[in-house]
């Protein structure tokens, strides 16, 4: 299973780049260790390239977004919703399409539990109107957990366990019907 992180942090190598590999590398797992992830988007390494249409440097990161199996789309939660920055991503791919057979995870940190439901009242409505398959609640952490446990959060963990087996076979069904779809 190819497993892709997309962090739109705009500070680079941040705490949600981190929570955000740690969770993509327990969803992808098929057992107690972290699998690996095969590619991280850090979004703000990206640049100025984001403000227009056909830098090869994006080109070749949406190419290799579109290509996954199983996606965590990561965003500090800035003015109640996800950034601008992972806004300007996103709209790098095609609507209904640049997402297709992509099983997608929406994760937010945010500062308080007030936040607990951006993941899934904000982001993952873009992910799915890119064609993305979202069959589990977004993850919402928070800031001071992250911090304080780094990538071993407890709500991390119960997430994985609850919900890291419907991910990985909605992944896997994905793979098998575009499998089955090639002449």
């Amino acid at each position: 299973m190819r497993t892709v992180v997309v962090c739109g942090n705009p500070k680079p190598a941040s705490r949600t780049l981190t929570a955000a590999v740690a969770a993509a590398g327990l969803l992808a797992a098929d057992g107690p260790a972290p699998a690996g992830v095969d590619q991280v988007v850090d979004v703000t390494t990206l640049g100025p390239g984001l403000l227009g249409w056909g830098d090869p440097g994006v080109r070749q990161a949406v190419a290799d977004v579109a290509a996954a199996d199983l996606l965590v789309v990561a965003s500090p939660t800035f003015k109640a919703t996800y950034t601008g920055l992972l806004k300007l991503f996103l709209d790098q791919f095609a609507g209904g399409e640049g997402l297709r057979g992509v099983v997608a995870v929406p994760l937010m940190l945010g500062a308080g539990p007030a936040h607990a439901l951006a993941p899934d009242l904000l982001l993952k409505p873009v992910l799915a109107e890119l064609g993305a398959a979202c069959p589990a609640p977004g993850l919402s952490l928070l800031d001071r957990e992250a911090e304080e446990h780094g990538a071993g959060t407890p709500a991390l963990a119960a997430y994985a366990e609850r919900w890291g087996p419907t991910l990985r076979a909605t992944a896997a069904a994905g793979r098998a019907r575009e499998g089955s779809l090639t002449p």
